[in-house]
């Protein structure tokens, strides 16, 4: 059974009226299996650091047993991992602010006002709908995979685009909630992509703000388990449901091309194909003119 403390309703059921006054300003939902506590510690210490914000922390033990003591101020236990996108959901759902933070637990804010200046820029711009903040590393890099436009040259330069990454990223909550947040059956990998395609073609823009940095370590993606077969899976969801046709038959080849020729076994990248095509999403293609707006921001959704 779903565990939660600080008085938070004990119930992961989507929200049924996504629309409800914030008590907090900004809320940062960090979820962890418990699995690095160290780096855990420096992740909440960051959160706990930040000046001049209202902001609400929210643990998510997905699959862990809670901590003693309490370190949150709402701690959430589910008895089972139940995947990245759904827990990341559970947390958002517990979380009583305007803006919604997802930080990962082996990452850490690097300065302590940058929340303050999360919550400002979004007052500044009411239609932005989601931030992408800088990652570096412990030698100050960025990944490329880490920058949110093509090539990885741009890591610096703040601006519009049209993807964020999940280890440190903000969604103002009344979006969040009216896009129906992650799609929780994603389980791992590509689920931040899916959610901002949905975002954008509500007409909602994203922001990559480079001059506030969070650590994170330089990590490969191959390292988790099955990440080849869940990530040609969840690519094809995300396609089928969000793409026009055309633009979908162009950007599955050049993933698939793509995959390949980084090592990735066809059998594999094929098989979450077939899995992924017998259980297709209902298809809500984007406007076309989501399409050429962000082939205009230098991303079209064939790359």
């Amino acid at each position: 059974m779903l565990t939660v403390s600080n008085r938070v309703a004990e119930s992961p059921e989507p929200r049924q009226d996504p629309i409800r006054e914030p008590t907090h300003e900004i809320a940062v939902v960090v979820l962890t299996q418990a699995n690095r506590p160290d780096e855990l510690e420096r992740a909440l210490a960051s959160v706990r650091a930040q000046r001049d914000v209202d902001v609400q922390l929210v643990l998510v033990m997905n699959g862990a047993p809670a901590p003693d003591p309490d370190p949150a101020d709402r701690l959430i236990v589910l008895p089972e991992n139940i995947g990245i996108p759904a827990a990341r959901n559970v947390g958002a759902e517990a979380s009583d602010a305007g803006l919604i933070m997802f930080l990962d637990d082996d990452a850490e804010l690097l300065d302590t006002n940058v929340l303050a200046t999360v919550v400002r820029r979004f007052a500044e711009k009411p239609k932005l709908g989601a931030m992408a903040i800088r990652l570096t590393d412990d030698k100050g890099r960025t990944q490329r995979r880490h920058v949110p436009r093509l090539g990885g040259r741009s890591a610096t330069r703040s601006g519009p685009v049209t993807h964020f990454i999940g280890a440190a990223c903000v969604v103002r909550a009344e979006v969040f909630h009216t896009v129906d947040g992650f799609d929780p059956r994603f389980f791992y990998a590509m689920e931040e992509s899916d959610l901002a395609w949905r975002l954008l073609d509500a007409g909602w823009t994203i922001w990559y703000s480079a001059d506030l940095t969070a650590f994170h370590p330089w990590t490969a993606p191959s390292r988790h388990p099955g990440y080849v077969v869940l990530t040609a899976r969840n690519r094809l969801w995300m396609a089928w449901r969000s793409l026009p046709v055309p633009v979908m038959l162009g950007y599955l080849a050049t993933w698939t091309l793509a995959a390949i020729v980084r090592g990735a076994q066809p059998r594999e990248v094929f098989a979450g194909y077939r899995e992924a095509w017998a259980a297709r999403p209902t298809r809500r293609p984007m406007h076309w003119r989501t399409v050429g707006r962000m082939t205009l921001l230098g991303r079209p959704p064939i790359v």
